[in-house]
């Protein structure tokens, strides 16, 4: 097979067959190609049909400028609760939060113990000691304020016990959880007892005396 314009290129000595085949080879690639472009225009073209749905260009702007204004508000809105939460923790500082209390016989002649001392601080260990002593003559309070876990007055063993409840409370992280304690150092002229189950065995023994009876 003889061609004027192989010749001229310098492709005559070329088994004809062979360009044949590369060129057919060439088109299938490119229709590959075609095919591969056509498919992902289609996909393209759904997704874009779908975001134009209902819409047009001018009321699709206005979404968009709307979209952006509300994101903005949402960034004020959190920047303002961020601010409030802050200046809410720093009150929560100094409200009061901890909490010791010890009930004891202040005179050797009451029983009952019907004495008390309460120890109320807040975060940073700030707040008051108040002892209410109980005698056959009447009851007495007294009060004594406490800075960063120290009293600059002196403390009783009852105050100084119910300081170190005080100051190592800590809740738990389960909701309707008490309040854990270190164990104090007990003093044998102090017994510490929770309030319900003196009532509690007051009643019992009254009971029990009313039967006997």
């Amino acid at each position: 097979m003889n061609s004027e314009i192989l010749k001229q290129i310098g492709l005559d000595t070329i088994d004809p067959g062979i360009i044949i085949l590369a060129l057919t080879f060439l088109v299938l690639v490119l229709m590959v190609i075609v095919i591969i472009g056509m498919v992902q225009n289609s996909k393209l073209k759904k997704k874009y049909n779908k975001f134009m749905q209902g819409t047009k260009a001018a009321s699709l702007e206005s979404q968009i400028q709307s979209l952006i204004k509300n994101v903005n508000d949402l960034n004020a809105t959190a920047d303002n609760h961020e601010e409030r939460l802050v200046k809410i923790f720093k009150k929560h500082e100094s409200s009061y939060q901890k909490l010791g209390l010890i009930k004891y016989d202040a005179f050797k002649e009451m029983g009952g113990m019907l004495s008390c001392c309460i120890c109320i601080l807040d975060e940073n260990n700030n707040g008051i000691i108040m002892n209410n002593v109980h005698s056959s003559t009447g009851c007495y309070s007294y009060t004594k304020r406490v800075k960063k876990g120290v009293c600059e007055l002196d403390l009783s063993p009852e105050e100084k016990i119910s300081l170190d409840k005080a100051m190592a409370y800590v809740p738990e992280s389960t909701p309707n959880s008490k309040l854990k304690s270190k164990p104090a150092e007990k003093s044998s002229k102090l017994e510490e007892l929770d309030m319900d189950e003196d009532y509690e065995s007051e009643d019992s023994k009254d009971l029990e005396e009313v039967d006997l009876k």
